[in-house]
């Protein structure tokens, strides 16, 4: 009984978890670029590692070790893959780390000092990195466990008292041994949970697209690890920003992700371009008006024309009054993806009115309009783009069949209205494209479009615009304190 009511409980569970609009997968593939530019990275936090003074006493000789330094690291034999569940995990083997440090010594009143070089070998280091959504919908390194260890240290010491050196070298070679292996978790902790958490807050959440229109790219879930890739569920909904607690239902069928050849691969399903549409519906920018010069002279004198029963009706002040074409979307525009192509339905109206000064429109005749544009998707750094082309058109009266057969001289002349006129204006608009949820530095190459059924996929790799230390210094917390994040490790994760 008790295992029916869980089952029920997941069946229900499941039955209730949101659809996507937008998925990501980052491929294996991938992980080369990552780990060379992480590498580049851990390589300049682990040489700000700072280590606390040395000293003591053997017998009648007092030493010290002070002002240690790094000055070189080479992380040599380097591995980074995925680690199911949620994990990310970086392993270095047979490093090494030189050092410099200033050496004191006193014999009764007999005292030596100098700088001397050292160096660590055989530094081997494993991290790995827990991935999680956060209560923002962002997602966030959660977690870092680190184990770090140095299988010897050498000081070449030299002078006068190089014997005394030599005899005391097992006590500090032990003590310095001992404390650099100490330093390495925390700067390793650190640099996950404060410094690769400020990279991530660059990736866009719940942002705006113009002053119209906003995005919402919250994660649904954690992140999904397999050995060969990390997957990750987006919201992927536009929303007008007057209404920011609008919401349209996802009833689209889910973007699916198979391939692993590329770096990686990112899907969106119709109702990803449908909330667009219906956003930019709600928000009121799906119309135009043409009035007076703004009218092509060729279809001014056609409607003229074609409305001159109408208008020789009118008083001589209403007849040579400027004419107004105004389109207007009168239901949101629905986007149907097949393997075939992309294509956008589209129903409005379309008015024409004279507009005599200081008095009201007078209306000649009012039509429905019905267009069907094909889509083209395209990712562009790291801005997803859309251009349009109206591929059929036709206009029809909602009043009578026959007045339809009376429309039919003005179909061509609308139609090329449109593709010389309103079309351009619409792809100044999305050729600024949208941003792909993705963090500041990264961008999109080589990119391949791929249709399906109700959805499409874009493969490509990826591309280092900005080097991971700038963008990190660029977003570093001004106070690690600020971050809400413990600058160290509890202490059983820093390995000995």
């Amino acid at each position: 009984m008790a295992r029916f009511a869980a089952l029920f409980l997941a069946l229900l569970a499941g039955a209730h978890a949101e659809i996507p609009g937008c998925k990501i997968r980052i491929t294996s593939k991938a992980l080369e670029l990552l780990k060379q530019e992480g590498l580049r990275f851990l390589e300049q936090e682990l040489e700000t590692i700072t280590i606390p003074d040395l000293g003591g006493r053997e017998g009648h000789f007092y030493y010290n070790i002070s002002e240690v330094m790094v000055t070189e690291l080479q992380l040599t034999s380097s591995e980074l893959h995925f680690q199911p569940e949620q994990e990310l995990v970086l392993q270095t083997s047979n490093s090494s780390l030189g050092l410099r440090f200033r050496r004191q010594l006193l014999y009764w009143f007999i005292y030596d000092g100098g700088y001397i070089n050292a160096s660590a070998q055989g530094i081997s280091i494993r991290t790995a990195l827990q991935l999680s959504r956060d209560s923002t919908g962002r997602i966030k390194v959660a977690n870092v466990s680190c184990q770090a260890s140095v299988s010897k240290l050498h000081a070449a010491f030299g002078g006068t008292f190089r014997m005394v050196y030599e005899f005391l070298s097992t006590f500090i070679t032990s003590g310095m041994h001992f404390l650099l292996n100490q330093q390495i978790c925390p700067v390793i902790y650190h640099a996950g949970m404060v410094l690769l958490n400020s990279l991530l807050d660059t990736v866009p959440v719940r942002s705006s697209v113009d002053n119209l229109v906003g995005i919402d790219y919250s994660l649904l879930k954690d992140p999904v690890v397999s050995t060969s890739s990390m997957d990750m569920d987006f919201r992927g909904a536009f929303f007008p920003l007057a209404q920011g607690n609008w919401s349209l239902p996802n009833q689209a069928v889910e973007p699916q992700l198979q391939d692993e050849e590329r770096m990686v691969y990112v899907a969106f399903s119709e109702f990803f371009f449908d909330s667009a549409l219906e956003s930019y519906f709600q928000a009121g920018a799906l119309q135009l008006s043409l009035v007076g010069d703004k009218v092509p002279h060729d279809l001014d004198m056609l409607l003229r024309a074609s409305y001159f029963g109408s208008i020789v009706l009118l008083t001589p002040a209403v007849i040579d009054s400027p004419l107004k074409l105004e389109l207007r979307v009168v239901a949101p525009p629905h986007c149907t993806i097949k393997p075939s192509g992309t294509t956008i339905s589209v129903t409005a109206s379309v008015t024409i009115t004279l507009v005599p000064p200081n008095q009201p429109e007078v209306q000649l005749s009012s039509m429905i309009m019905d267009a069907r544009l094909s889509a083209k998707m395209a990712l562009r750094g790291k801005a997803l783009r859309v251009h349009l082309d109206l591929r059929k058109f036709r206009i029809y009266s909602n009043q009578s069949a026959l007045e339809s057969l009376a429309l039919i001289p003005l179909q061509a002349p609308l139609k090329t209205m449109l593709q010389f006129g309103v079309m351009p204006l619409l792809n100044e608009r999305t050729r600024r494209g949208v941003q792909i949820p993705l963090p500041e530095g990264m961008d999109f190459v080589q990119e391949v479009v791929t249709n399906h059924a109700g959805f499409l996929t874009i493969g490509a790799d990826l591309h280092f615009a900005k080097g991971l230390r700038e963008v990190i210094e660029k977003n570093r917390p001004a106070n690690t304190m600020d971050s809400g994040v413990p600058s160290a490790p509890p202490p059983s994760t820093a390995a000995v």
